[in-house]
């Protein structure tokens, strides 16, 4: 079954900052390895639905998103529809700037089309996860790569 994962980084900037690199998804392809596109239909805003692009090496899959938390400053969360996952990235102020948390939760296991399909074509559930871990790790150096040059 697939598993919370979780991958957390220390930004040396207020969460002001980071958020105004986060908070449009339309920059997700920057940081994310796997996203190739993430495109909001409409303002980004609890509720709106994004068309996104995947790949893994040679492999590439459409996924369509509803954005569930847009909160300045604290929070992006959206549930992808074809496997039920929900991503979150949250935003915690420190004394030295901002803890940035990325989450892959799946409350409700994913769906049985997503399954198979990870486990034909990903490589099994365990090592793909393993490999949204690292690619989890590469999106928030990225952030943090941004916000700490801007």
């Amino acid at each position: 079954m697939p598993k919370n994962l979780e991958a957390s980084i220390e930004i040396a900037a207020a969460p002001d900052r980071v958020w105004a690199v986060l908070a449009d998804p339309r920059r997700m392809p920057e940081f994310s390895p796997q996203c190739v596109r993430m495109i909001p239909i409409g303002k980004p805003k609890a509720g709106v639905i994004t068309v996104n692009l995947n790949r893994d090496g040679w492999k590439f899959w459409p996924t369509t998103s509803r954005i569930l938390r847009y909160e300045k400053n604290s929070a992006l969360a959206f549930r992808v529809s074809q496997n039920r996952t929900i991503w979150t990235y949250t935003l915690e102020p420190t004394a030295d700037g901002t803890r940035v948390i990325e989450r892959r939760d799946v409350p409700n296991g994913t769906t049985w089309i997503s399954r198979t399909l990870v486990n034909a074509m990903l490589g099994g559930e365990e090592p793909f996860e393993e490999s949204l871990v690292r690619g989890m790790n590469e999106s928030l150096a990225r952030i943090k790569k941004a916000v700490e040059a801007s």
